[in-house]
């Protein structure tokens, strides 16, 4: 069945929250419980429907599951931040394996929560990713010596050559850039860019330090992105 929805992009109040959830009666659950906290809630129950619904909609949260018809989770976050690398997303899913996580934190999710959860423990992320919404200055261009990114229009350049990156070395770049000259500890850049706990184990930030280097430092003599050994990681024209 074919849904025609109107073209014209809805600015919505604050606190309304997109589920994509193809198990209906844990989409209504979820529906009920945060409309019991002050939310509003809108259901999706495949991935198509959502992708219609978000593309007139705007809203402030997306609860996305993995495992759904028509278009999957990933895939629904790969299109989502295709126009818009700010609204978070969290996915929902019974897949846990490292892999699935990697794969949903490259698709540009911002969070990662394990079926079966305690809706305390979801009510609290959402929460945080709204206030930190509510919060960040808006600016349309972040600028470092010869590197520029433009925030209306999600595009990086340095010395004019565009840079294209994925939705997480995106989030990293924009966190160095809105924070240039500080240092930035590896628990703050990992709570910020994929809002989980930090464990001291992962090398998930080396990892895409390291790609953002070679995407924007490699071709050139000065280096933007520096390491503080024992202290964390910055932008900056010069080593501090």
């Amino acid at each position: 069945m074919q849904v025609n929805f109107a073209k014209t992009k809805i600015q919505m109040k604050q606190g309304v929250v997109l589920i994509v959830e193809d198990e209906q009666r844990l989409a209504e659950v979820l529906k009920k419980q945060f409309e019991s906290e002050g939310f509003t809630i809108e259901l999706a129950y495949d991935g198509y429907i959502g992708k219609q619904m978000i593309e007139r909609t705007q809203y402030n949260l997306i609860i996305l599951d993995i495992n759904i018809p028509l278009i999957n989770g990933y895939d629904l976050c790969k299109e989502i931040r295709k126009s818009n690398h700010d609204v978070p997303i969290i996915m929902l899913t019974a897949l846990g394996t490292p892999d699935n996580k990697i794969t949903g934190f490259d698709a540009g999710a911002d969070d990662y929560v394990l079926k079966p959860f305690e809706f305390r423990e979801l009510l609290a992320r959402v929460n945080v990713f709204l206030r930190r919404t509510d919060t960040t200055p808006k600016q349309e261009k972040l600028i470092l010596a010869d590197l520029i990114m433009d925030t209306s229009t999600m595009t990086v350049t340095r010395t004019g050559k565009k840079i294209d990156l994925t939705a997480k070395e995106y989030a990293l770049l924009k966190l160095f850039l809105t924070n240039k000259g500080k240092i930035l500890p590896r628990e703050h850049i990992i709570e910020k860019v994929w809002g989980i706990d930090f464990d001291p184990g992962t090398n998930v930030i080396d990892v895409y330090v390291n790609y953002l280097r070679k995407k924007i430092d490699k071709e050139y003599t000065r280096k933007l992105i520096h390491t503080k050994f024992g202290f964390g990681f910055y932008c900056n024209e010069t080593e501090i």
